[in-house]
């Protein structure tokens, strides 16, 4: 089987990626027609690049962000009796408008995101979400045909992110924890458990961009925080480093109606790594972890509860163990990029 991945997607994210890899592995074989190009020549330029493609292929990926880029995606499927699935990954209407706070909700440019998210999912065959719970939100707010839509779960790099020994002989408890600073995060509720743990023996390791973290380093400076180190962006082999160093990661703990329907990869990640899991309990997290199974769930938005969470898996070795053993089984049966491209694969041929 040939699938055309298609649209002005970023390959090297990791969404894109692994979908990719995932494929091949499955004996896909993909061709990329891809364009990073920001201006209205990108429209050009893919029509060209996919016109020697055209009939090569039996279906067309978009890939994420493909938004934008359905409208044409269509009209050259249509053209060539193709069908599509499009990944949508995230609705831009919910993160510019409602999570990230861009825009106010009845302004011209959340109307723009509210009918580029509608036309997207109308022009699709098929709609790849992470969560049934996303979905949800999907058909509620712009009235999809609810069968259009399949979970695809994320992954990450089994190469990069695998077990092994942590070298840290120093006695810290190490907690780790990369990402943004939007409020789906819930970064805040991080130095607040912090906070709490001063005097307990636990260190913390939070990595992401210096600039984005300022107000809340400033903020930990001011608190006497000692127990906190932040560090900066860095590549994808160096993470993986660190999150070796680490006794337990973190996932998401933001009190947003977003975070509450989606997944992070960073969830994935530490699961394949084997390391001890916590993260907030939400309706998308709990289709497929089970709390004080494979992961240890807290209360959203709760420094206390964190904190308690936290010291829980400090004072028992042996459930830190269990957790770290059976997510890492979780994420070979359901997660790795061979998994989710057979997946894929199956959805492909469906159409």
């Amino acid at each position: 089987m040939t699938v055309c991945y298609f649209g002005i997607y970023n390959p090297n994210h990791t969404r894109n990626r692994l979908n990719i890899k995932g494929l091949r592995l499955n004996g896909v074989e993909v061709l990329e027609c891809n364009i990073r190009e920001k201006s209205w020549g990108k429209y050009w330029q893919l029509i060209r690049l996919h016109w020697p493609m055209r009939h090569k292929y039996q279906v067309m990926i978009v890939g994420f962000p493909g938004h934008t880029i359905m409208p044409l995606a269509w009209l050259l499927a249509k053209l060539h009796g193709k069908s599509i699935i499009f990944d949508a990954f995230i609705s831009l209407y919910d993160s510019f408008v409602f999570d990230e706070k861009k825009y106010r909700p009845r302004s011209l440019p959340a109307l723009k995101y509210w009918f580029v998210d509608w036309l997207a999912c109308r022009l699709a065959n098929v709609i790849m979400l992470e969560a049934y719970e996303y979905a949800k939100y999907f058909i509620q707010t712009f009235k999809i045909n609810p069968k259009k839509f399949r979970r695809v779960l994320v992954s990450c790099d089994e190469e990069i992110m695998y077990p092994r020994e942590n070298p840290r002989k120093d006695g810290k408890f190490v907690v780790h924890f990369h990402g943004t600073y939007i409020p789906a995060q819930g970064i805040d509720y991080i130095i607040g458990a912090a906070a709490l743990l001063e005097d307990e023996g636990v260190y913390f390791n939070i990595i992401g961009r210096l600039k984005d973290y300022q107000p809340v380093i400033e903020q930990a400076k001011k608190d006497g925080l000692t127990n906190i180190n932040f560090y900066d962006f860095m590549p994808y082999e160096r993470l993986a480093e660190m999150m070796a160093e680490a006794d337990m990661c973190l996932g998401m703990f933001g009190d947003t109606a977003k975070a509450k329907r989606a997944g992070a990869f960073k969830i994935m990640e530490a699961m394949a790594m084997k390391k001890p899991l916590v993260t907030a309990n939400t309706p998308a997290v709990r289709e497929f972890l089970v709390d004080r199974e494979n992961a240890i769930l807290c209360r959203i938005a709760d420094s206390q509860d964190l904190s308690k969470k936290i010291m829980l898996l400090k004072n028992d070795p042996t459930l830190r163990n269990q957790i770290a053993q059976n997510g890492y089984d979780l994420f070979l049966k359901t997660m790795t990029p061979k998994v989710i491209g057979e997946q894929l694969t199956q959805i492909a041929k469906s159409l």
